[in-house]
């Protein structure tokens, strides 16, 4: 078993019989559709700020979100793969 496996407890993971996991290479942001969803938040919402404490950066991560969804179509694009 790959050592990610391990890492993220698949033990735990109950896999129906007609699945199979495939692991993804250690860096591989164009396979993970939500990179780009990260990449789209810290670009628009999250750079070149100074936060005064913890609640004022889950505020931020709040609002980006919370603006990233009111745009609607916003993220299909983000998610799909080609």
């Amino acid at each position: 078993m790959p050592a990610a496996f391990r890492w993220h407890g698949r033990a735990a993971l109950q896999v129906p019989a007609n699945t199979t996991l495939l692991p993804l290479p250690p860096y591989s942001p164009e396979l993970n559709p939500v990179e780009r969803v990260w990449l789209c938040l810290r670009e628009g919402f999250l750079s070149f700020r100074l936060y005064q404490n913890e609640q004022a950066i889950v505020d931020a991560l709040c609002a980006a979100w919370n603006a990233l969804r009111d745009e609607t179509g916003r993220l299909t694009p983000l998610t799909s793969c080609p």
